[in-house]
């Protein structure tokens, strides 16, 4: 019986990730953190109810069956989507009691690994395959 692989068309997910990158940046040339909001409630509320909004919207505008396009990996993507709600989230809260340094260092790293992400390399995909290689390795010693 084949394994039913949960996946998100590729269009969605290169869309959250230039919602987290143009938000950010949005964020450093208006100096208002709100803007890191989007990309927050939007991943918090995919996290938690798997409904993120943003992909939602992007759906709407898809030409093709959503299993038409190159799928990403459910499991990979909610990993990184957890990365990218933490450092907005904590990015956010920074900038908000004026820590404006941790606020730039978190927006940096979030908006760095979506960005190289659209370019190709998913720097989550390759820390999630890390993990799991490490967790192997301790699992058959």
């Amino acid at each position: 019986m084949p394994e039913n692989i949960r996946s998100i068309p590729r269009p969605l997910v290169k869309t959250n990730q230039w919602v987290i990158v143009l938000s950010v940046l949005l964020t450093w040339v208006s100096g208002f953190e709100w803007f890191l909001l989007v990309p927050f409630l939007s991943g918090v509320s995919g996290l938690i109810f798997g409904f993120n909004p943003i992909m939602q919207v992007a759906s709407l505008f898809l030409r093709k069956e959503p299993n038409a396009y190159i799928p990403e990996d459910w499991e990979q993507q909610r990993f990184n989507q957890t990365i990218a709600v933490s450092c907005l989230g904590i990015g956010f809260v920074s900038f908000l009691l004026n820590w404006d340094a941790v606020g730039y260092i978190f927006t940096i790293i979030v908006a760095v690994a979506a960005f190289v992400a659209i370019l190709g390399f998913c720097i989550g995909c390759f820390i999630h395959f890390q993990w799991k290689q490490y967790k192997y390795r301790r699992s058959i010693k």
